[in-house]
């Protein structure tokens, strides 16, 4: 049998699901020698990093995968996040604003970008990113959750209770629906 990217890619990936990382990361390697410009390989290659705790290669891989693909919503948002949690703010705050060029209405960009612009205290920019995300997906729970406390931070009492209205009727309607 001839080994394919694609097979090893799916090899990888029950491999990573079953917990065996080394396997997996060693699969999308391999995979990658056969399709080098497989972005999807790259993505993938980059989340299994990302789960086991290696950010810097997490944000390598998908760094790659971007520059084969830069309008993928998915990559871009994963790499979003993997520069924020690597405290890279700027790099995420670009790969957001790359990625709503591509889709400005993709909520969870717009969270992201505000869940960045909380964290470095710039509340208005924040509460209006989680507008954003929530005027596109009025069910996005942690939108909602995010804009609560933001509003909090801005002293916006009736803003804070609105979310938290709206926040207790997604629980009642079967939780979170994002």
């Amino acid at each position: 049998m001839r080994e394919t990217a694609e097979h090893l890619n799916n090899q990888a990936i029950s491999l990573a699901a079953q917990g065996e990382f080394s396997d997996a990361i060693a699969c999308f390697k391999r995979a990658i020698t056969i399709e080098s410009a497989n972005y999807l390989l790259w993505f993938n290659l980059g989340v299994t990093y990302r789960d086991i705790g290696d950010l810097k290669k997490a944000k390598d891989a998908l760094r790659k995968a971007y520059q084969i693909n830069d309008e993928d919503e998915e990559t871009i948002e994963t790499l979003a996040l993997v520069c924020y949690n690597l405290h890279q703010l700027d790099d995420a705050l670009m790969y957001c604003a790359e990625g709503l060029d591509c889709n400005p209405e993709n909520p969870h960009l717009w969270n992201t970008m505000g869940v960045i612009y909380f964290k470095r205290d710039s509340y208005e920019n924040a509460a209006e990113a989680f507008e954003h995300a929530v005027s596109l997906n009025p069910y996005y729970y942690d939108a909602l959750y995010n804009l609560r406390d933001t509003y909090e931070a801005l002293g916006n009492k009736t803003g804070m209770a609105e979310c938290t209205l709206r926040m207790r009727e997604i629980e009642r309607q079967g939780g979170n629906l994002r």
